[in-house]
This record gives structure tokens, sequence and C-alpha cells, in this order.
């Protein structure tokens, strides 16, 4: 980091999406209760697959940390933002502000190569149904799972690092309603040409890696689908599929709009709003797409509630 950094620029003032007070306040409502179904949605979600024998499959343990990863990506934005509807001046101390990056950064590359596992474990259940438990054994679910939160991690602090390596000198005033790697590059005053091949190169490659995976697992999905004669057989196979591809389409095209297009193609500001959907809008959507139309956690539900119907008779 350069010297004086610290000294020239010791906090950032986060602009959000609005100065109108009026749209500021339906906003907080907004955001507040769609956090709220975001964190009992996906907590929810955890809980469920946890009590429930029947969702102890690789599948559902994926499910689970995709849950988790959503719960966390929202909670690392989503309350500082509620609270500067409610302020004058959002301020975030430079640390805070890196920590912020951080987090976002890791959870969402996680979220990208889970995905993609998902998909491989679809593969995997549909293409070789009789050998899905010897080839997707709990110990690597487990392995799979820690090399993606430790890669995350590694991806976000060195992110973070060479944004926070710049000299952030003239202006603090962040254009955003979190500290993003765009807005927060804008700021810089140094050299920012290393930091810009880093997000182009690691965000491309981390996002057609991912994205690789899903496709390659698809096609064989779909031509394991087609060689099923009955009707039925394949309406049950493509059903497992659904909410997976749901949820990847909604998540890839929000971070290809925002990362990898051309900056002349949008706006800053379409930006923000396109990042509300990304934050705070999919993880709320993902618990309902693996719920609702999944008809095994909809059984596990209901027997839940059963139950605790039963316990207070």
């Amino acid at each position: 980091m350069a010297k004086g950094n610290y000294s020239a620029v010791s906090e950032f003032i986060l602009l959000g999406l609005t100065d109108n007070p009026e749209l500021q306040a339906t906003l907080f409502g907004v955001f507040l209760v769609t956090y709220s179904a975001s964190v009992l949605g996906n907590l929810g979600l955890i809980v469920l697959i946890q009590v429930s024998p029947q969702l102890h499959t690789p599948m559902y343990f994926f499910l689970s940390h995709l849950a988790f990863i959503d719960f966390s990506f929202t909670s690392s934005v989503t309350p500082n933002t509620l609270v500067s509807f409610l302020c004058e001046v959002n301020r975030i101390t430079f640390y805070a502000c890196a920590i912020q990056l951080c987090c976002f950064i890791t959870f969402v590359v996680c979220e990208q190569y889970l995905l993609s596992i998902m998909a491989y474990d679809r593969y995997v259940a549909i293409c070789n149904p009789l050998l899905y438990a010897i080839l997707m054994p709990k110990k690597l679910c487990i392995r799979i799972i820690a090399s993606t939160y430790i890669y995350g991690f590694a991806v976000g602090l060195a992110q973070t690092v060479a944004t926070f390596l710049l000299s952030f000198c003239s202006s603090n005033r962040v254009n955003h309603f979190y500290c993003d790697d765009v807005p927060l590059v804008a700021l810089a005053c140094s050299d920012t040409h290393v930091k810009d091949l880093m997000l182009l190169i690691i965000a491309g490659l981390n996002t057609l890696c991912s994205l690789l995976i899903v496709v390659i697992s698809y096609i064989f999905i779909l031509f394991a689908i087609l060689r099923i004669r009955s009707a039925e057989g394949r309406q049950k196979a493509f059903s497992t599929c659904v909410s997976h591809l749901t949820s990847i389409t909604i998540f890839y095209a929000t971070i290809i709009f925002m990362y990898l297009l051309p900056n002349s193609s949008h706006s800053l500001n379409t930006d923000k709003f396109a990042s509300v959907f990304y934050v705070v809008v999919i993880p709320m959507l993902n618990p309902l797409i693996y719920s609702l139309r999944n008809q095994e956690v909809k059984n596990a539900l209901k027997r839940i509630i059963e139950k605790l119907h039963l316990a207070i008779k």
C-alpha cells in the first residue's frame, strides 16, 4: 500500500442508491422485507435439510451450502445498506470497506463454483444413477466444499489487497451502496492498470470455467434424458434440474451484465440497480426456487409441520 494511504483516506462515503428521502423510505421497507425473507428462507432451508434424514444426500448437502453462501453474501451488504437509508451520510471505515469487499468477492466466487458443482452432481445422478453413491461419497463432497471456500477466500483476499494497495487521495465518495471493486478503483489516483487486468482476467476465467462445467454437465444430462424411453421418466429426470437451471440462469445473466460487458454498454447507475437484484433479490429467490419446485423439500417440510402439530397437541 502506498505510504500515506491511511492518512489520505481513513473512511469512505457510500453515496447509495438515491438521495431522495421519500424513495429512501420506500427502499428501506423493500430491502427490509426482502432481507428478512432471505434470512428466513436460507436459514430455514439449512435447518430443514439438517433435520430431515431423507434429504441427507449430496444434492441437498450442496444445496445447504448454497443457502449458507446466499445468507452470508446478502448479510455482508444488506444490513449496512438498511442503516444507510436512515442516515444522512453513510460512512464506512477503510478497514470495514476492505472486509466487506473481501466477503463480497469470496461469496460470489464460492457461489459460481458451487453452482457448477451442483450441475456436475446432477450429471452423476442422472447419467450414472447406480454409481451415484460411490462416485459422490460424503468425504469427497466435504473436500469439494472445503476447496470451494478456500479458493473463494483466496480470490477475495487477492482482489481486495490489489484494490487497497491503490492510493486514494482525491475523493472518498463511492458511487455505490456497498464497497465494490469497480467504483473503488474509479476513485484511485494511482495507476490501476494491474488491478483492471486482475479484475477482468480473474472474473472472466472464474465465470468461464464455472459456466463451462455447467454447460458440459447439462449437455451430457440432455443426452441421458433423451435416451430415457418413457415420457414420465424423462419428465422426472428433467424436473430434478429445473430449479438448478433457473438459479444458474438468473445468477450468470446478472454477473455477466455487471462485470464482463463493456462499461460503455451500461451506466454505473444501471450497475447499482443490477447489484440490488444480484445482492438482495437472488439470495431471497434461491430458497423459493429450490423449495416450491422440489417435491422432496415440500414433503420434508410437510413432515416437520405434522410433527410440530402433533407435539403441540
